[in-house]
């Protein structure tokens, strides 16, 4: 009778020789694990000697029969040749890519068993060990770096024509030599979703609905779908939710696959806030949520954006693996629950005075109170508050703008003032600061005492020379024709023809405007100039001084003999 395809091989002999399919020869050691449809061999390529407990090959070996083995060496054969990964770690700049070495492959026949055999990198232990040594969490940190590096191993199976379609811890396995790296094993559930180049259908098959782990898979495989690049990152997902919370919404309803795709489904609909929302201990979950949001937009037979994937776990670098336990978790907080002080302990410390941390938050309460008094108070508010803008444009000069100068704000913050002990400096400084301008001086001259003008002594720019031609003329001149006085006047010696002709222009125009009454010699000292003036400056006041007396005289003699011969008629 054959054997079942779902029971496990009948063991091996130790020692037992097989050849693959290049004529390679290996030798079985001890039985080292199993799967779910094999057992796993230690093995070595030296035949002469038992198989030494630190090789670095194992054998995995099935039935003939058995489909998963034979999937996972058709993935091997086609995909993940070593000339096919180095190739593309040297085209991508990877250091590492975490996917076993394929070493070679044949059948074998014992007992009239037919056999198929695998030789593969050895590995180390698992990651599901590690989650449940750290009672089902990991470090964030450890979470977003094992996420990265798995992104970058499904952009090469899926550039491949494959998808993984069963990644969960079990099937994550740190590296014999190094368990800084991880690899993803186990390729029994790995389907070629594009074959030569053309992606499966969207086709819904209710017969073939939860197919994969109940936990993780996607709600594309509960629908009876084909695996898809999306599937596998959705998986991915829900794997990292799990290790950086330690458990999943649906962990109650495994049994039941149906409220378990409900449960998923009510999660994507909602996110990121429902993912989000997961947050335990202080690890906050948002890189996921953004990685689920991310890959529930994508289309069945769309293309994802795995550097755009990676940048959202990114922000952690390139750091050793931290397996350690993470804070918050269960046990951890459990174990470090001080004892409550014993009530000896409780009056011992009432007896001793305040502790530490009191002395020390009131010494920091006095260092801010003595700062804040330290503090230097700014110059504008020394004497008082800022004086406030004016509540519209008032005209300049005018009254309200002096008034709305000398307002104060009703209210404010309260603001400390300086005191100053000296009463000498106060006034000194009150002297000093500007004064309102009253509102009738606004227009006019500016206020205060000024020094007087100082006389220009020199003859040739005084304004006694002008005197006799400022008299009060018999009708006004036009404020247009107002000509500039000679004092503002640069007289150098090439202008002095030009002074000449202005003075005489000048003293023709006013002939008729009441200057008659000179005399000729009067005429003449004006017409003169000031540089031909001899007399001082005195001189020339007393004779206007003559001019004026002499003319009130002749105007008495006039208006008597005026009245005389008024009287005699």
């Amino acid at each position: 009778m054959a054997p079942r395809k779902t029971a496990l091989p009948k063991p091996l002999p130790e020692g037992f020789i097989l050849t693959d399919s290049e004529k390679k020869k290996w030798r079985l050691g001890k039985i080292l694990g199993q799967g779910g449809f094999g057992l796993i061999y230690l093995a070595s390529q030296d035949v002469s000697r038992p198989v030494a407990a630190d090789t670095d090959f194992v054998i995995k070996v099935e039935y003939q029969e058995n489909g998963p083995l034979f999937s996972e060496l058709k993935f091997y054969q086609r995909a993940a040749k070593p000339e096919s990964m180095e190739e593309w770690k040297k085209s991508r700049r990877l250091d590492f890519l975490g996917i076993p070495t394929y070493w070679g492959s044949g059948l074998a026949e014992n007992d009239t068993l037919r056999y198929r055999f695998m030789v593969m990198d050895r590995l180390g232990s698992d990651l599901q060990k590690m989650c449940e040594k750290n009672g089902g969490r990991l470090k964030k940190a450890t979470v977003l770096q094992l996420g990265q590096g798995l992104v970058s191993v499904l952009e090469y199976i899926h550039e491949h024509e494959y998808v993984h379609a069963d990644i969960k811890a079990a099937n994550l396995m740190l590296g014999y030599r190094d368990p800084e790296q991880v690899y993803l094993a186990d390729y029994g559930l790995s389907y070629r979703y594009c074959p030569d180049g053309d992606h499966k259908e969207y086709k819904e098959n209710p017969k073939k609905g939860h197919n994969g782990t109940i936990e993780y898979t996607s709600l594309d495989a509960h629908k009876g779908l084909a695996p898809s690049r999306r599937g596998d990152l959705q998986i991915l997902g829900f794997c990292l939710l799990h290790w950086l919370c330690g458990s999943l919404p649906w962990d109650n309803v495994l049994k039941n696959p149906v409220q378990v795709q409900e449960a998923k489904a009510r999660l994507l609909d909602k996110l990121p806030g429902s993912v989000q929302q997961l947050s335990v201990s202080g690890a906050s979950t948002d890189e996921v949520a953004m990685f689920l949001h991310y890959v529930n937009a994508l289309g069945y037979q769309e293309k994802p954006d795995y550097q755009h994937l990676r940048k959202l776990l990114g922000g952690v670098g390139k750091k050793k693996l931290d397996f350690s336990r993470p804070r918050g978790s269960a046990e951890e907080s459990t174990s470090k629950i001080p004892d409550p002080p014993s009530k000896e302990k409780q009056k011992a410390g009432r007896a001793r005075g305040p502790s530490r941390a009191a002395k020390a938050k009131a010494a920091s309460k006095e260092e801010e109170e003595q700062e804040e008094k330290s503090k230097p108070v700014p110059a504008q508010y020394i004497r008082g508050p800022p004086l406030p803008k004016p509540a519209a444009p008032q005209k300049e000069g005018g009254a309200s703008s002096a008034a709305s100068r000398s307002l104060r704000p009703k209210q404010g913050p309260p603001v400390r003032y300086e005191e100053d002990d000296d009463d000498d400096d106060d006034e000194e400084e009150e002297r000093s600061r500007p004064k309102p301008i009253p509102a009738c001086y606004l227009r006019g001259p500016p206020i205060g005492p000024r020094n007087p003008p100082k006389q220009n002594t020199n003859t040739k720019r005084s304004l006694g020379e002008t005197k006799v031609l400022t008299v009060t003329p018999r009708r006004p001149v036009h404020p247009q024709r107002r000509t500039p006085t000679p004092t503002n006047w640069d007289v150098r010696e090439p202008h002095w023809e030009l002074w000449e002709r202005r003075e005489e222009r000048l003293l023709h125009h006013r002939a008729g405007f009441g200057y008659e009454w000179l005399d000729s010699e009067q005429r003449e000292s004006a017409h003169r100039g000031p540089q031909q003036e001899a007399g001082p400056t005195q001189r020339r006041g007393l004779l206007s001084w003559f001019v004026y007396l002499s003319f009130l005289l002749f105007l008495g003699a006039v208006i008597g003999v005026c009245q005389s011969a008024f009287h005699r008629f």
